[in-house]
């Protein structure tokens, strides 16, 4: 017996509360507008009318504008986000003497001891370990 199950569709669209009107965009109007409110009883005219403009239109601007169709606050944090990260990265950096000096006094690199030089393989050593790994270890090379 097979079971339906419901998938649920439209889960980015939010929940309107006033008309056209989200609850993440109320809440944003209405901290704007006690702000407003505060300027208003607090600052000369003048002054409260430069805030207005700033002050309510910024918050008509993350209310309100989807930038490719996020939200403007996420698209403020990317922003962020994305200057805060450093632009140039590098992968395998070059210490120069001086750099290489501070380091081993500070204690956070050591200096490797030399590699050992790689043996050179001759071709019928290369054909017999071809061999050995084509048949699966019944090929036994004559040492």
């Amino acid at each position: 017996m097979q079971t339906q199950f419901v998938v649920p569709q439209f889960i980015d669209v939010e929940d309107k509360i006033f008309g056209p009107i989200t609850a993440r965009q109320f809440v944003i109007l209405l901290v704007a507008g006690l702000v407003l409110f505060v300027t208003f009883k607090l600052a000369d005219f003048a002054l409260f009318i430069f805030l207005t403009a700033v002050i309510g239109g910024g918050s008509l601007i993350i209310a309100f504008v989807k930038i490719n169709g996020q939200a403007f606050h996420y698209f403020l944090l990317n922003i962020v986000q994305t200057l805060r990260r450093p632009a140039l990265r590098i992968w395998n950096k070059i210490y120069n003497t001086g750099e290489i000096k501070r380091l081993q006094a500070e204690g956070v690199v050591t200096i490797p001891e030399a590699a050992k030089p790689i043996p050179r393989l001759s071709y019928s050593r290369i054909r017999d370990l071809s061999l050995t790994v084509n048949t699966g270890g019944y090929y036994q090379a004559e040492d």
